[in-house]
């Protein structure tokens, strides 16, 4: 069952995540620090991503208030701190991301403004984005002390080696328009349309069994690192044990018998 109601949790102190229908949508709240991801931020970030992910809801959607979507590491984490403090940001940054890619449910970056550093670490790490086109995305470590590598991991899996160390390099931004292109996002779109361009990419990715979707998922990034055997024998797992499931078998009958199906199981 999904409730039709706009719920706020007040859990957090630095997001806010409201539910409205099938959707959870998760804001980064703090635009007076440019929603820089700060070590408690990322700590709601991806405790909410749990949350969400143990709920019954279809889709997430990461999304940002004011001027910029994310500046990225919260600088005042790093500076005078020793090597297991820094460390430790950067193993919590980690759970985040993975925490992304790990709930059953698809996760939406809407991204109106800026990304920058691990806030474009954190658009690439989405399993899809939208992007207004008065967006930028930037890996602005090669002009300053602090080189984007953990940013890399993430943006370098999406674009491939020349343009992203042509990002992480020079430090210049691209545009919305120029990261689509590139495939570090879906599509960029009029900023009037950005509202309009999630909710209908929210409606065509929560069609069908959403536990078959969140198997496919969870094979999709466990084989998309592997040499081809290695992600044919995972993919084949999955995908014989999804052929199993009551809402495969659901929907081989619905098609044999010419009829709609009625799925009912839980991502």
């Amino acid at each position: 069952m999904t409730s039709s109601t706009s719920v706020t949790s007040s859990t957090y102190d630095h997001l806010r995540v409201e539910r409205a229908g099938s959707t959870t949508t998760i804001t980064l709240a703090r635009p007076e620090k440019r929603n820089a991801l700060s070590f408690d931020v990322m700590t709601e970030v991806r405790d909410a991503l749990w949350e969400a992910g143990s709920s019954d809801t279809l889709a997430v959607v990461l999304a940002a208030e004011g001027k910029v979507f994310s500046a990225g590491h919260n600088f005042g984490d790093m500076a005078g701190a020793d090597l297991a403090s820094t460390r430790a940001l950067f193993e919590r940054c980690v759970e985040m991301m993975d925490a992304v890619q790990q709930i059953p449910q698809p996760v939406i970056a809407k991204v109106h403004a800026l990304a920058t550093a691990a806030g474009c670490q954190l658009v690439a790490t989405c399993d899809l984005a939208i992007a207004a086109q008065s967006a930028g995305f930037a890996l602005p470590g090669g002009k300053g002390g602090l080189f984007c590598t953990t940013p890399l991991v993430a943006v370098g899996r999406n674009i491939g080696r020349k343009r992203a160390l042509e990002l992480a390099l020079t430090g210049d931004p691209i545009d919305a328009e120029t990261a689509a292109d590139w495939g570090l996002i879906n599509r960029a779109v009029p900023d009037t349309e950005l509202d309009d361009a999630v909710a209908d990419l929210v409606a065509r990715v929560t069609r069908g069994s959403a536990y078959g979707r969140s198997m496919g998922k969870r094979a999709f990034y466990a084989q998309i690192g592997l040499d081809q055997p290695q992600a044919y024998a995972v993919a084949l797992e999955s995908m014989a044990a999804g052929a199993t499931t009551a809402d495969a078998q659901e929907g081989f009958a619905a098609f044999l018998e010419k009829r709609h199906p009625e799925f009912t199981s839980r991502p």
